[in-house]
């Protein structure tokens, strides 16, 4: 394929990944939240054991300061406690709390069952196809990336 043909599908693809972002903002929006909170708090409401900070930066490819402030957030709403993890008293472990269960669930399962309703709009194969495309594509992604920013380091 042409490099200007792959340019118009790389230009048509980010759309199209802004498309879906977009209805994440605006439904986050809708509940006084940013995108970055609506994705923290999914991450922890599907985490019945919790979730540490450490897990949710690499999940999210935060950084520890961004997530802290967030996780702090919800701490001082009373929707989250936060103890030692066991075996690293340095990790903290986030959890949701009984205040946080009933105000979280009022939100995430709403966004889950639109997620999974969307995506059960396409077969059982395509779902497969997509989910391992987008995971080549994003490896790809990550390694052309890191390149580039190793790259650019040289070159200062």
């Amino acid at each position: 394929m042409e490099r200007e043909e792959v340019r118009a599908l790389v230009n048509q693809y980010c759309h199209l990944r802004d498309v879906q972002y977009g209805a994440y903002t605006a439904y986050a929006r809708r509940h006084g939240l940013t995108t970055h909170e609506l994705f923290v708090l999914d991450i922890v409401w599907f985490a019945p054991d919790g979730v540490t900070q450490g897990a949710l930066c690499r999940r999210m490819s935060a950084s520890r300061q961004s997530i802290s402030a967030t996780v702090g957030k919800f701490v001082k709403r009373g929707w989250f406690a936060q103890t030692a993890a066991d075996g690293d008293r340095r990790a903290r472990v986030i959890r949701l709390t009984e205040e946080g269960r009933r105000a979280v669930g009022a939100i995430i399962p709403p966004a889950a069952e639109a997620e999974v309703s969307a995506m059960g709009e396409l077969t059982g194969e395509e779902i497969e196809t997509l989910v391992r495309l987008t995971a080549r594509f994003s490896e790809a992604m990550e390694r052309r990336f890191r390149r580039a920013a190793e790259e650019s380091k040289k070159e200062e």
